[in-house]
């Protein structure tokens, strides 16, 4: 650089030698500095004075940026380290740009060396698989910003991880950005690109290129992007395992079809509303003899039956499946996936708004998925007591088992389902299920489920006290319940659960419950209080103070504790505080008028163990009084 920016000297200016043989007349140049010499021609007098000389060239000072682009690549690819590099970076966005168009193999040796050296010493902070991880969102994201990490992060193990969250609407990444992370970044195993309009092909080919270690590929609501660049990840990314494409209507079924082709790591793959992927790309998802893999999501697909047909014939490897959103497949398609045989490891599926699932359907996938332990059906309306009932007489080995807005199935079909069931079967919830209404008859004598621990009814304004009755015979080892918005049950129904099972819960939920008073918290903590660990009343009006009471004199470890919304007072939460077994760690008032400023000192007694308090709402309390608690509570996060 000194020799090449140089031009103090005897050879500066004149390389022949000197203009003035006189060395009077040489000593005539007047130094401006180690690099830069002035000269003035012998005059008998003197017109300009020595400042406005300097000032002159001042004015056109001798920089590097006078340098074409070409010749600053050539200095800056033999910088000898990360760090000289992310130091010149800063100097100018031009500088930025061409330090980050510099790929890893354009650098000089010693630059390759002095890379290596400083990836050892590198104490930054890493993830756990020791490399950086970045997330951009919004305005933040930027092309210069991008630059920046790609220059910045290569001295330290390099770039692994990638989040770029656009708006649309003000989002300042484009196809620039992406080319430098793809030229500076080849550690980079995981990106994720949301909500970006602005880049296109361009970019991604620029990280195909670059990054042939990326793992993870997440694109979603990038309408650009199409076949062209996810065939050429597919291509140069043979690692590739995990790909999600969500709403991006240029990606079809020749992107799935190369990777199905050279991406044989591939274990996870989600496709959510992209109009153009079909049957086809489907088929070749999962027929080649290669495949591996584990996870699959199909969510709002213009495909049939037949990729259905295509999953359960060759799904031999998945786990976990996921369908939602599929309009135009019938019963026979979930009748065929079932009876396709090769969903033997098949452990979880979900199937959300499908018409097409129905009785005859449900069974088939029961008998065709011997290892399914968790399944969740919700929107289908064709689904009845029936299929629901056989369905639990075919798969015995179901632990788990969800409804949401099947309102065609009653409390026949739930009352049948459990008393049918397998004996592995642990977890049953219903939720906005409308069809349920509470028994008229006795169920007719059966063996316990005894497997059965947790319990979820939320939203079925139908279920009532005759229910809760059977349940108590049914489930007799229950540890975590939810009971939320049943205004059907009353203490009568509620006291009988408890007392013909002796329940020792963990974990309640009666928020919504509003026709549940004292009594039946009272006789939860008598019985209960040396296990019951979480306790939520929201919502239930007639809960008073005499419930804080009966908690703060029987429960040893609740931990976490709502009575938003409730008729509680001071005198409540001072019982609470006057407790020494009581060790509490969440707490919430909101909403309860009339807990005023009187309960300060209990607060701050509370807060010796409370990690968060909830008093919003809570119009007693003035802001004052909030400041206090802030200011003493400080290991406590405070909503108000």
């Amino acid at each position: 650089m000194s020799e090449i920016f140089s031009i103090a000297g005897e050879n500066g200016f004149c390389p022949r030698g000197s203009i003035y043989p006189n060395p009077k007349e040489a000593s005539l140049l007047l130094s401006l500095g180690s690099l830069v010499d002035a000269y003035f021609p012998p005059c008998k007098r003197t017109r300009v004075s020595a400042p406005t000389a300097f000032s002159v060239f001042e004015q056109d000072p001798v920089s590097i940026d006078v340098l074409p682009d070409e010749c600053l690549f050539e200095v800056f690819r033999r910088l000898p380290g990360a760090q000289e590099r992310s130091v010149c970076a800063s100097v100018s966005k031009r500088w930025l740009n061409l330090l980050s168009g510099i790929r890893p193999d354009e650098l000089d040796d010693i630059s390759k060396k002095a890379k290596d050296a400083s990836m050892e010493d590198c104490e930054d902070d890493v993830d756990c698989d020791g490399y950086l991880s970045r997330s951009l969102e919004g305005k933040k994201a930027s092309d210069v910003r991008l630059a920046a990490i790609a220059v910045g992060t290569a001295g330290c193990g390099g770039l692994g991880k990638l989040s770029i969250c656009g708006n649309n609407s003000a989002c300042r990444v484009s196809d620039l950005g992406l080319r430098a992370i793809g030229r500076g970044c080849p550690s980079l195993r995981v990106l994720s690109l949301w909500d970006l309009s602005t880049i296109s092909d361009t970019g991604l080919l620029e990280i195909a290129k670059g990054c042939s270690q990326l793992e993870k590929l997440d694109l979603s609501r990038c309408p650009t992007i199409t076949d062209k660049a996810l065939i050429a990840i597919a291509k140069s990314c043979l690692g590739l395992s995990e790909l999600t494409i969500e709403s991006c209507s240029r990606i079809g079924n020749a992107s799935l079809q190369a990777v199905a082709r050279f991406c044989p790591k591939l274990k996870s793959v989600c496709i959510k509303n992209c109009p153009l992927v079909r049957d086809q790309g489907i088929a070749s998802l999962l027929s080649k003899s290669t495949c591996s893999l584990m996870k699959l999501k199909l969510q709002m697909l213009n495909i049939t039956d037949v990729s259905l047909a295509v999953v359960g014939h060759y799904g031999l490897s998945i786990t976990d499946l996921l369908i939602s959103g599929l309009p135009t497949v019938s019963e026979k398609g979930f009748w065929v996936m079932g009876n396709g045989v090769g969903l033997q490891k098949l452990n979880s599926l979900s199937i959300t708004s499908c018409p097409g699932v129905t009785d005859m359907g449900l069974e088939a996938v029961g008998k065709g998925c011997p290892n399914l332990k968790k399944l969740l059906l919700s929107k289908c309306p064709l689904l009845s007591d029936n299929g629901l009932v056989s369905f639990a007489k075919a798969s015995l080995s179901v632990e788990s088992l969800q409804l949401e807005e099947c309102h065609r199935v009653t409390h026949l079909g739930f009352f049948g389902s459990l008393l049918n069931c397998g004996a592995k079967l642990r977890a049953f919830s219903l939720v906005n299920c409308f069809g349920i209404r509470d028994l008229t008859t006795c169920l007719p004598p059966s063996s316990p489920c005894n497997t059965i621990r947790s319990l979820s009814i939320r939203n079925c304004p139908g279920f009532g006290d005759a229910n809760l009755s059977a349940l108590g015979q049914l489930c007799p080892q229950i540890e975590n319940l939810e009971l939320c918005g049943l205004n059907g049950i009353t203490d009568s129904g509620f006291l009988q659960l408890l007392h013909s099972t002796q329940l020792s819960l963990v974990k309640v939920n009666l928020a919504g419950c509003s026709n549940l008073t004292d009594k039946v918290v009272s006789v939860i903590s008598a019985q209960s209080g040396w296990t019951l660990e979480a306790l939520n009343l929201e919502g239930c009006t007639k809960i008073t103070d005499a419930t804080l009471v009966s908690i703060a004199g029987s429960c040893q470890i609740l931990s976490d504790l709502d009575v938003s919304n409730c008729s509680i007072t001071d005198f409540g939460v001072q019982a609470l505080a006057s407790s020494n077994q009581l060790t509490l760690q969440i707490l919430s008032l909101a909403g309860c008028p009339l807990v005023t400023d009187k309960s300060v000192p209990a607060l701050r007694k509370l807060g010796r163990t409370l990690l968060g308090l909830n008093v919003q709402q809570c119009r007693s309390i003035s802001s004052a009084t909030i400041d206090l608690l802030i200011e003493h509570l400080w290991r406590c996060d405070i909503l108000y």
